[in-house]
């Protein structure tokens, strides 16, 4: 009987190494056509799991407390799994080089808990080579086993898209990949026990990390573009959301958006691809370029802030401005790499006094972070300025005349004298109004007298 057969007659059982946004949603949904033991190095995480609450926000509340999938924080646990699947993050380094301390450790973990017959498959986002390369001989390692021989790798790239209800794990076509046939055969099986939509079977393992990693770099690029379009067109007095939508009716025209891109994916991958093609000697022009312009799109909204809080009259240093939203994506928890923190920063860098209302955001993670706390909705008044930068669906539910109550209307702060204050009552003080993602329409706030900017 091979492996294939035995997981779906329960005799033998899947690990899930990871359990954040895409290895909780995997053991969920395996849990309901296998046994599943759920490992990850958080115990705070698994206690939260444990108590029925989805830290993630992908799956729900529900169906954490609904789930067969036994969650641990006790590696010794996947000893009793034949299938392992590691979904672990790979980060950037300050320096914008690989961290591949997570996969590393992880293969560890498996490592020391691997045995004859078992298949461990990668789901992390890696360059090209790093599967076979750096985490086999790990596992070889730690487990004194032969791979090829005591037992097979694969690497399935994560597909999941944060915060999206409609892309789900099920709904997405899964590239699949083994080191041979019998291998791919068994990984590709297993995948179509959860992913409705059917698995691709890449012809190496290398072809599929490689299919990864430029996934996430074209994405970059189509928002590098556009994001240098939003700075051409706002220098010509162009309004870029206008003229996206009248560009987008032609049909081969790709409707991407202007924004700052941060996340673990999009603002991360590209640079794992670079990395490794420095290594053979090229150079990346394309795809640096675009990632350079990415990278110094928070420094640019921070420079609008402060641009139109100027023209409004506005006092910049011991200002207040009121940010919502700081995940690096819209109705997502998640603050990973998130770039409104640029944006923040950059604005203290001027004096200001920021502060951030996010429904969303996962408070915790964002204290342990950034050292940022997040402040109540209800709290937000008297500001001088208010940046959307992140486009929750509750934001965009917001009346703008709601939004006008939250500015500080106190006139003169600037002039230093009542009689200077008093010479300039007859001038109207209009409310900054940064729609860093165009949530609001334009008209609407610029009849309510809102100095409105947004990409």
């Amino acid at each position: 009987m091979d492996l294939y057969q035995a997981i779906v007659k329960r005799e033998e059982k899947i690990s899930v190494v990871g359990l954040g946004y895409v290895g909780l949603p995997l053991a969920i949904a395996f849990a309901r056509v296998a046994d599943v033991v759920g490992y990850d190095i958080s115990e705070e995480k698994i206690r939260k799991y444990h108590q029925g609450v989805d830290v993630t926000k992908e799956v729900g509340d529900q169906a954490v407390q609904e789930t067969t999938a036994f969650l641990t924080w006790e590696e010794k646990y996947l000893k009793d799994c034949k299938f392992h699947i590691v979904a672990v993050p790979t980060p950037l380094k300050k320096d914008k080089t690989p961290d591949l301390g997570p996969v590393i450790s992880a293969s560890q973990t498996v490592g020391r808990n691997l045995t004859p017959g078992s298949i461990v498959v990668y789901e992390s986002t890696v360059y090209p080579g790093v599967t076979e390369e750096i985490c086999m001989p790990i596992l070889e390692k730690e487990s004194g086993l032969k791979c090829g021989i005591d037992f097979k790798i694969g690497y399935s790239p994560e597909r999941i898209n944060p915060g999206d209800k409609v892309h789900r794990l099920e709904t997405i076509v899964k590239v699949v990949s083994g080191m041979d046939e019998e291998s791919l055969d068994i990984i590709a099986k297993v995948y179509e026990l959860v992913v409705e939509a059917g698995v691709y079977r890449a012809e190496s393992i290398r072809v599929a990390e490689a299919a990864k990693v430029i996934e996430n770099a074209q994405r970059d690029i189509n928002i590098a573009f556009m994001n240098e379009l939003s700075i051409i067109f706002n220098r010509l007095g162009i309004d870029t959301q206008s003229v996206l939508e009248a560009a987008k009716t032609k049909w081969n025209f790709l409707s991407f958006t202007p924004g700052l891109v941060g996340g673990h994916c999009i603002g991360v991958d590209p640079y794992y691809l670079t990395y490794k093609a420095e290594q053979t000697g090229y150079h990346s022009q394309i795809i640096l370029a675009g990632r350079k312009i990415n990278d110094s799109m928070g420094k640019y909204v921070a420079e609008n802030v402060v641009k139109n809080m100027i023209k409004a009259d506005k006092p910049v240093k011991g200002s207040t401005v009121a940010v919502f939203g700081i995940t690096f994506k819209e109705n997502c928890p998640d603050v990973r790499n998130t770039k409104v923190i640029d944006v923040i920063q950059e604005l203290e860098e001027y004096g200001v006094n920021v502060k951030v209302v996010d429904p969303v955001a996962d408070a915790e993670d964002l204290l342990r972070t950034y050292g940022i706390t997040l402040c109540k909705q209800e709290d937000i008044k008297d500001v001088d300025a208010v940046v959307f930068a992140v486009a929750h669906d509750e934001f965009k539910e917001m009346d703008l005349a709601k939004v006008k109550t939250l500015y500080n209307n106190t006139r003169n702060t600037i002039y230093g004298s009542e009689a200077a204050a008093t010479s300039e009552e007859a001038r109207v003080y209009k409310d900054v109004l940064i729609d860093v993602k165009g949530i609001f329409d334009r008209k609407e706030a610029e009849a309510l007298n809102f100095l409105y900017w947004r990409l």
